[in-house]
């Protein structure tokens, strides 16, 4: 068998990858398939009713083009990659976003694209809208803000705002994160359909919202300009400025778009209004934008038709099940709430749990601890109790003690007061002995006088009588003389002589002179024993008082925290030593007097025995 006439085998089917805007996924085609086969294919297999948003892109060249259901996949320009790779998209955008798109996931495929464009800078946000919006897909995907789970840093890894708004403010990223979280705390409750649908409300009201721009020349003057295409209609705009366009034609004011070749003609419903014209360069482009222009028309006019019982009925099942996952989102909040209130009250008896153990584990402590205190105090009181006996001993003989020294200060008191009756008397003792000694003197002196006069009397006696002699009886010089004495006639004479100094009086006088002196004698005798006797007592008081001042000394070092005062009745050694001193003194003085008065009485006596 020659296989010369065999033609090479054409393969039956082809890979295709499918790119969602959070998926990938791969299909193997059949060669015959059309492009409405694998869109159905994709549709089916995300979940999706409301196909006539959305459509399959590819990137042709320098542009990018969308499948056409009507043809054969591998007949259009695909790219001849295995696997072909195509993006399921948003094609055409609605008006209003809460009336329209009626299932979730139509909700979820529009909120991620619409996200990217934002994120890629394809539709222009301003700063504060590019938060708010951000703090809504943080609420679509983390759910509601909890501080104790979404601590800072949380959304380190998400990019939520666009690099502009980021370069535009010289902001750190956690103060962008504090922005959002503030906003985003504020979404508690929200669910992640509804949460994601108050993103595309935000967003529809964008001015670059679903517009699809093209580069297009005016005609003749080869201006550039820039044309848009959206759910509203046809807008014209300046390169520098997508945001506000310089002239817009509705799809409500448009009666038809044509185009030959690279020429775009639009013809007002009003015919009064001129015909604009521009010109795109690639043909490719040209199809697009009609493609694009048919499509947007076509739902344009649809919106304002009744709908579709299809869509109706996805309206109806849509209304059932928001209200059917309403129901079961109450019922969820609800059993959160009694969950989060469990939990609360679990975490309570827990916390509670823990206190009384710990108060349990603080009272076994405290408990150990009062006992040992108590065992200790018990031993305290014990040795207080034996020091309490101790120092009750000790005051009881410190009592005695100061019993005794207040008995023996009275003594001393009576004692120094005797003392000082001793001191005066014999101070009056030593008076009336001046006293006497002077009397005494006095007596002397006349004594002396008198006897001064009892010599003159002698003398002139004498003289008489030898006057008398010489007169009567003259004496020869050879004659011995007789002694007048044994003369009895001389003797009469001599006698007569001394009638006033008689033998009686002599005696009387020696008698009393004698009488004085030992009643001197024995007066000087007793003071000298009372002063003796003085003497010892003062000595006896300073052995007691230098004995009193040990004991005091010894008193008052143990009795000083009791607080005892030393007694003022106490004399003190300088006291005794003072009496001392005076008693001395006093005794000198006494001597003194005593001589005098003794050689005084013994001069009287010796003249008188002299004279006698």
């Amino acid at each position: 068998m020659s296989i010369l006439g065999l033609k090479k085998k054409q393969p039956k089917t082809f890979k295709v990858k499918v790119i969602t805007m959070d998926a990938e996924m791969e299909f193997s085609c059949e060669v015959k398939w059309k492009g409405k086969d694998l869109f159905d294919l994709v549709c089916r297999t995300v979940g999706l009713r409301e196909t006539w948003f959305f459509g399959l892109r590819y990137t042709v060249k320098d542009t990018y083009a969308w499948l056409k259901q009507e043809k054969r996949v591998l007949d259009q320009e695909v790219p001849k990659d295995s696997p072909i790779m195509f993006h399921f998209l948003a094609k055409f955008f609605p008006e209003k976003v809460e009336e329209e798109l009626v299932q979730e996931i139509t909700q979820h495929l529009f909120f991620l694209q619409v996200k990217k464009q934002i994120l890629d800078e394809e539709i222009f946000c301003s700063p504060e809208a590019s938060v708010l919006l951000a703090s809504y897909a943080v609420q679509a995907k983390y759910g509601d803000y909890d501080p104790n789970f979404h601590k800072p840093g949380f959304l380190a890894q998400d990019e939520l705002l666009p690099k502009r708004v980021l370069m535009q403010y010289q902001m750190t990223a956690d103060m962008w994160e504090e922005k959002i979280t503030a906003w985003y705390a504020e979404h508690r409750g929200i669910a992640r359909d509804e949460a994601e649908m108050e993103y595309l409300k935000i967003a529809q009201d964008l001015e670059m919202y679903g517009v699809s721009y093209f580069h297009i020349t005016q005609n003749k003057r080869d201006t550039d300009l820039l044309l848009g295409v959206d759910a509203q209609g046809l807008h014209i705009y300046s390169p520098n400025n997508k945001l506000n366009p310089n002239k817009s034609f509705p799809w409500s004011g448009i009666r038809n778009i044509s185009y030959s070749e690279k020429e775009f003609t639009i013809k007002p419903l009003d015919k009064k209004k001129d015909v604009f014209k521009f010109y795109s360069s690639q043909l490719r482009v040209n199809k697009l934008i009609l493609q694009l222009c048919i499509g947007n028309h076509d739902l344009f006019m649809r919106r304002r038709k009744v709908d579709s019982i299809e869509v109706q009925q996805m309206k109806s099942q849509a209304k059932e099940e928001k209200a059917r996952k309403k129901m079961e989102r109450q019922i969820l909040a609800r059993e959160k709430q009694m969950r989060e209130e469990a939990e609360r009250a679990k975490e309570e008896m827990e916390r509670r749990l823990f206190q009384l153990q710990d108060e349990a584990r603080l009272a076994n402590e405290a408990l150990l601890r009062s006992e040992e205190t108590a065992d200790l105090l018990a031993e305290k009181a014990q040795i207080a109790e034996e020091e309490a006996k101790l120092l009750a001993h000790k005051a009881a003989e410190a009592e005695q003690e100061r019993q005794r020294l207040e008995v023996t200060a009275m003594k001393t008191k009576e004692e120094k007061r005797l003392m000082e009756q001793k001191m005066r008397e014999a101070e009056q003792l030593a008076v009336k002995l001046v006293e006497q000694s002077e009397r005494r003197l006095k007596e002397a002196d006349h004594l002396k006088q008198d006897l001064t006069e009892a010599k003159d009397a002698e003398r002139r006696a004498k003289q008489k009588l030898l006057e008398i002699t010489k007169t009567t009886y003259p004496v020869s010089k050879t004659i011995n003389p007789v002694p007048v004495s044994h003369h009895p006639s001389v003797y009469t004479l001599y006698s007569a002589s001394r009638l006033d100094f008689k033998d009686s009086d002599m005696k009387r006088l020696s008698m009393e002179i004698e009488r004085e002196r030992l009643e001197y004698m024995e007066k000087s005798k007793h003071l000298q024993d009372q002063l003796k006797e003085l003497k010892t007592e003062i000595e006896s008081l300073k052995l007691e008082e230098q004995q009193q001042q040990h004991q005091a000394n010894m008193y008052s070092l143990h009795n000083e925290a009791r607080g005892y005062v030393q007694d003022p009745l106490y004399i003190s050694h300088s006291n005794v030593c003072i009496l001392s001193i005076l008693l001395d003194l006093l005794l000198c003085i006494l001597k003194i007097i005593l001589i005098m008065t003794m050689d005084k009485t013994l001069f009287f006596k010796c003249n008188l025995f002299s004279y006698r």
